[in-house]
């Protein structure tokens, strides 16, 4: 039971693929599609009738291979060959498991007590011996059809990854189209296939620019509720501009500018009074929309400083930064159904937000970067990706059990499905019984600088909650887990800085990180129908069949 394989090696014009060398042998280290064509001698259907025969009566798909010998392939016809793989491939561990069972049917009529009159013990022992002889066979062969689907399947996600986004970069003309190669293949050509391949370019290089405007017109978290106290104030920075929060008499939060417009003295160093903040310099006071209501020692003059829309809702403050009227609505980020919240932590994080939002959108990176923390003994996979709609900010990662969402404009959810620290189980969130939801808000404070709103939630040990210090525990953790990442991505800064582009080679698992991107540009430049804006539950992503669930970007 032995099959003759036919290796193909075809030259694609469009790749995410190491650089490939083209002698004139063909293409050498490049991705090849092959099909495992040959003359098989098994037990079939034909040798005997059988009642599993009419459950693997598939068609013999080798007819219909398209003839492709000796001539380069585009990406489209690559992507064909690489589907009549998994046919062929499908079709022959039918035929392999097919011939167990008609092994299996062999063994029992050899040892059926109505047949041992006509053959001796001898006889019987020898065909028995031949029969295992050829199950083994048979096994070892199923083993051999299991692997070529798996490689076939692997093979077949990578040729609609290039695809996709061969249809990306058409749709969007971000790249000149590129024709695919002929047997007459020009120098310019034979570049391509070396490695010199036309790919969708991020530029995200050079010193950190100023915010653009647009991003501004936004609600934005800036804070949590429990640490808005009735005296209390909370200095930010949001967009290169330095504000206050803080309580006013009805008790609803303010954010003002925290400068003083007496002496440009910063506000957050004075304190609280009966809903006014008072300068520490000369004690002016003022409200909550900015203005001064009390100037002592002088005549009250009509002195305003600016004030930000500032409002309040399941537990954050949320402020309005820019210049066109505030949305009417603000998004929910309350964790799902059944969660309880039991951490909130804000840390201040020497890194330009966009850099951050990029590394938290990210997890492929986790078996490397945080192998002291959360992912210590995971294992690395052979392919990661994420699963989302064609047009979407949100989805699930493959193979880990993780659903996460971009939730414009700098939110970050994600549900973990977990056994135990360091473990997981299942692969997608509804495998597991236990979870770990998290919110993370990237807020601009300046080019080089984010201020971290994290909140955990969990949906088993609600007694945790309850423990004395148990917020330092989490706090202590969630420092550990951000300064794994924080190493990486200053440098990554530092070398942005000094022109290096920090998206370079986007690849399949980069797909989240390179749609906030495109979605950052398009606002940015004032699109009016801004990318990916048709938000799709998980859920409903899951039981997504086709082309739509596997969107390189």
């Amino acid at each position: 039971m032995t099959a003759i394989a036919t290796l193909g090696a075809l030259s694609l014009p469009i790749s995410l693929c190491t650089s490939c060398k083209v002698s004139k042998k063909g293409v050498k280290g490049g991705f090849g599609v092959f099909a495992v064509f040959g003359e098989e001698n098994s037990l079939g259907a034909g040798d005997k009738k059988s009642p599993w025969g009419t459950l693997f009566d598939v068609e013999d798909p080798r007819s219909k291979v398209p003839q492709c010998k000796g001539k380069f392939l585009d990406v489209y016809q690559a992507l064909e060959l690489a589907k009549y793989d998994i046919q062929y491939c499908d079709w022959r561990a039918r035929q392999d498991l097919l011939a167990i069972m008609l092994l299996h049917d062999k063994v029992v009529e050899l040892l059926n007590p109505l047949a041992r009159e006509y053959k001796s013990i001898g006889t019987m022992k020898k065909e028995l011996a031949e029969l295992q002889g050829e199950l083994a066979q048979a096994h070892k062969q199923v083993h051999i059809s299991e692997a070529r689907v798996s490689a076939a399947l692997d093979k077949l996600a990578y040729m609609e990854e290039l695809v996709n986004g061969k249809l990306l970069e058409d749709k969007t003309k971000t790249e000149s189209s590129v024709a695919s190669p002929s047997s007459s293949t020009s120098t310019q050509s034979l570049d391509t296939a070396k490695g010199k391949l036309p790919q969708k370019r991020l530029d995200v290089s050079g010193p950190a620019q100023l915010y653009h405007p647009r991003l501004k017109n936004f609600w934005y978290p800036v804070a949590f509720s429990a640490d808005l106290k009735d005296d209390t104030m909370i200095p930010i920075d949001c967009f290169e501009e330095p504000w206050v929060i803080f309580r006013g008499k009805d008790g609803n939060p303010g954010c003002v500018q925290n400068t003083c417009a007496h002496r440009a003295c910063p506000l957050h160093l004075g304190s609280v009074n009966e809903g006014r903040i008072q300068c520490p310099y000369h004690g002016w006071e003022y409200t909550t929309d900015g203005k001064c209501e009390k100037m002592p020692s002088t005549r009250l003059l009509n002195v305003k400083i600016r004030s930000l829309p500032c409002l309040e809702q399941e537990g954050m403050i949320w402020v309005w930064p820019g210049d066109d009227p505030p949305m009417e609505t603000l998004p929910s980020l309350l964790p799902p159904s059944g969660f309880e919240i039991h951490a909130e932590i804000v840390m201040e994080l020497p890194v330009e937000h966009g850099l951050l939002l990029d590394n938290l959108l990210d997890l492929a990176h986790a078996p490397f970067t945080h192998t002291s923390t959360f992912a210590k003994g995971w294992t690395v996979p052979s392919l990661v990706k994420f699963l989302t709609p064609a047009s979407g900010l949100q989805g699930y990662w493959d193979p880990y059990p993780i659903d996460m969402e971009f939730r414009p404009p700098c939110m970050v959810l994600s549900t973990i499905g977990i056994s135990k620290p360091g473990k997981l189980e299942g692969q997608s969130t509804e495998e597991c019984t236990t979870h770990l939801h998290q919110l993370h808000v990237c807020l601009p404070s300046s080019r080089n600088k984010t201020r971290l709103l994290y909140r955990m939630s969990l949906d088993f040990a609600p007694l945790l909650k309850h423990v004395p210090f148990m917020h330092y525990l989490w706090r202590h953790f969630a420092e550990q887990v951000l300064n794994e990442d924080l190493q990486l991505v200053i440098g990554q800064q530092e070398r942005m800085i000094n022109g290096a582009n920090v998206w370079n080679w986007p690849v399949a698992y980069d797909k989240l990180g390179v749609r906030y991107r495109l979605w950052r540009n398009a606002v940015e430049q004032g699109s009016k129908q801004l990318p990916f804006s048709k938000p799709m539950h998980i859920s409903t992503l899951k039981t997504t069949k086709g082309d739509d669930a596997k969107t390189v970007y």
